[in-house]
């Protein structure tokens, strides 16, 4: 019988942008995110690099429930209260006023419909043109986190952080800092994505942190999750591996979903396929699979996945 949806060997096997469509919920790690995001506490995810810690927060938080801001090597904790707030919807420019420690405030003019924003208007200072929102422009100190939260008044989305490993040790314990004051000043959540291995990396920097951080370890990956990872592959393309392959595959991971994902795209593409097939097709036979484990291994040896101190 012919499937009667095509799919690319591309968007379930390997790594891609989108959420991959044989993801597979775990227990231990997508239930206690969901739970976790009711308890008013910043969530970091954290692990190696490649082990779904995106793909988490996709399957988990529809679009509407957060904003997303990248981080970059070259920010300050000023640059990244920037980041935010144009994120959330404010136009930033340089004021000539300057702060305390001699760093150029920031004027932040808010206008955006009021679809999208997250943020509920009201106050004084705002005037209603159509479906938009004008606020006067906010004078702020882009280092001073009460400056911030005050500019997120109203602000109801969660605020991802990807990638806050590439921000400099310095800029991290900044941010450290600032976190317990969005915290304690604000109800504003963090969802925080690094590749870490240790939960606590945060309260290191900041020990007051302790009690309103949850971790979330997205290196957990069991092995019967992982072999569903592989099936629901498998019924997506309409392919079989070979109980051998398969098996192998499993067994030299080293609990690595990057691992699995891409020896089982190498794996269709030398069989080539690249799409689902219209019949039930047998992939890996004659395939050696640790070889295959062994180049993909080799290529993360070469691209190490974990940042240390």
């Amino acid at each position: 019988m012919t499937p009667e949806v095509k799919h690319r060997v591309a968007d379930v096997y390997g790594i891609n942008r989108d959420l991959p469509q044989n993801y597979v919920a775990r227990k231990e790690v997508d239930e206690l995110f969901i739970n976790s995001l009711t308890r008013d506490k910043h969530l970091v995810i954290y692990g190696s690099s490649k082990q779904g810690k995106t793909s988490l927060r996709k399957h988990c938080l529809t679009e509407d429930d957060y904003i997303v801001v990248h981080c970059s090597n070259r920010w300050s904790l000023g640059d990244l209260h920037a980041a935010i707030l144009k994120r959330v919807g404010y136009e930033v420019t340089q004021s000539t006023t300057r702060t305390a420690t001699g760093r150029n405030k920031i004027l932040a003019s808010f206008k955006a419909t009021l679809m999208g924003t997250g943020i509920e208007t009201s106050g004084e200072r705002e005037r209603s043109v159509s479906d938009a929102v004008t606020k006067q422009p906010l004078e702020l100190d882009p280092d001073d986190v009460n400056d911030i939260i005050n500019a997120l008044l109203g602000f109801k989305k969660f605020i991802v952080l990807e990638d806050l490993h590439y921000l400099s040790i310095e800029t991290q314990k900044d941010f450290a800092v600032a976190l317990k004051a969005f915290h304690e000043q604000s109800p504003l959540c963090f969802v925080i994505v690094g590749v870490w291995l240790e939960e606590s990396r945060l309260t290191v920097y900041n020990g007051d942190l302790t009690g309103r951080v949850i971790g979330i370890n997205a290196d957990r990956w069991k092995l019967e999750e992982l072999r569903e990872v592989v099936a629901a592959g498998e019924s997506l393309l309409n392919i079989q591996f070979t109980p051998a392959f398969r098996h192998a595959v499993i067994a030299n991971c080293f609990d690595s979903v990057y691992i699995v994902q891409e020896a089982c795209y190498q794996a269709c593409v030398a069989k080539g396929i690249n799409f689902t097939q219209d019949t039930l097709t047998t992939v890996g036979d004659g395939l050696d699979a640790k070889a295959t484990v062994f180049q993909v291994k080799l290529h993360e040896a070469i691209h190490p996945r974990v940042y240390r101190l």
